[in-house]
Formats: C-alpha cells, structure tokens, sequence
C-alpha cells in the first residue's frame, strides 16, 4: 500500500493526499513534521535526506517533491485526462505546476506565514504588505487565464489544478480583504466541490 508521510497542515501535503484522493488511490498516512516529528531522526532521513514533507513510499519506491509525486500518481494512475496524454497538454500542465513552485507560492508564502504562524504582536506588516502586493497580479494572471476554461487547461480537472489549488486555497483562508477575481472564485469554489478535497480543503490553516 502506499505510504504518505505529512502533516494535513503542509500545503505541500494537501497537493499530494488530494491527487491520491482524486485518483482513487488507497494510503497510509502518517502525521510528521512540526510538532508530529519523525523528519529529524535518522530513518526519515534516509528515506528523504531533506528532512521535509511529503515523502511517499510506494511498492519500495520512495519519492519526494511534492509536484513531482502528483506527476508521479497521474503517469501510474491517471493517464488521459489527470495526467494528459498528449505532449504538448501535458507540458501545458507541467508549465502551470512549474509556476506554482517558482512564482505564486513564493509570493503568496510570506503573508501566510506572518498571518498563521507568527503570534500576533510579532507580526511584520510590511512584509504581509510586500507578499500581497507581489502575489496579486499573479492571482490575476491566474483569473484571467480562468475566463474561458473550467480548470487549467479546459473542461477537465488535470493535475496542473491541485498545486495551483492547494495554494489558492490558503490564501482564500487567511484573515485579509483580497480583490474581486471572478474567474478565480468559480474555479475555486468548483475545486472545493469535489469529494476528492474532502479532509484537505476542510481542515483550517495552522
């Protein structure tokens, strides 16, 4: 059986328990990280030497990044429609889960981490300032590439949408106005219909 190890609390944990949801894939989960350990001791090092979450193993094959284990779960689970077939949509979607780890989560991390994670009176304003102001026109590069798609790249959930919706999904949850993008909220509020979020979508941020 496969083995996910990751705290629910990890953003890059929700990306790869939705992906194994979405495609009907049958885990294990164990709690590690933050205050759950397990990442600093020996064992968990020499499954992944970077001492973070998520790591997977399957059948003996152990794999971490969390991008990378989604591709990994479509090519094994989701060829066609999760994981396109066709090169030039599946780069498409490789493209936009690039952007996720390079561009918007970048951005979009500060500010969470000044809201969610740092004690009130040692709040750093300026720097949930300077995260808003670099991740909204990001947000809307995103809403308008959503004006006349359904998911990312048309009328199917593919994987390039999980990455790109575990990270929206926390900044939807954070206590601050945020501009109207319509686009967005659709496809977000489409995302958070499905029954694959189900314990992901549904547990707050902390």
């Amino acid at each position: 059986m496969l083995k996910i190890w990751g705290r629910l609390t990890s953003v890059n944990v929700r990306k790869v328990v939705w992906a194994a949801q979405e495609l009907g894939i049958t885990f294990e989960r164990v709690d590690a990280g933050r205050q759950f350990g397990i990442v600093d001791t020996p064992a968990y090092h020499f499954l992944n030497p970077n001492g973070l979450v998520p790591t997977i193993e399957d059948d003996g094959f152990v794999l971490w990044e969390s991008n990378t284990i989604v591709r990994y779960f479509g090519a094994r689970h989701g060829v066609g429609s999760f994981y396109p077939e066709d090169l030039r949509q599946r780069f498409d979607a490789e493209r936009w889960m690039d952007w996720q780890q390079t561009r918007l989560g970048p951005a979009c991390s500060p500010v969470f981490w000044q809201w969610i994670r740092t004690p009130a009176e040692q709040r750093d304003m300026a720097a949930i300032a300077g995260s808003v102001a670099r991740a909204q026109p990001l947000l809307a590069l995103l809403d308008a590439h959503l004006a006349d798609r359904a998911f990312m790249l048309g009328d199917t959930l593919t994987m390039a949408d999980i990455p790109l919706g575990c990270e929206v999904h926390r900044w939807y949850g954070l206590p601050q106005e945020r501009p109207a993008l319509p686009n967005l909220e659709r496809w977000f509020a489409a995302l958070s219909a499905r029954p694959a979020v189900k314990g992901v979508f549904d547990i707050p941020l902390s």
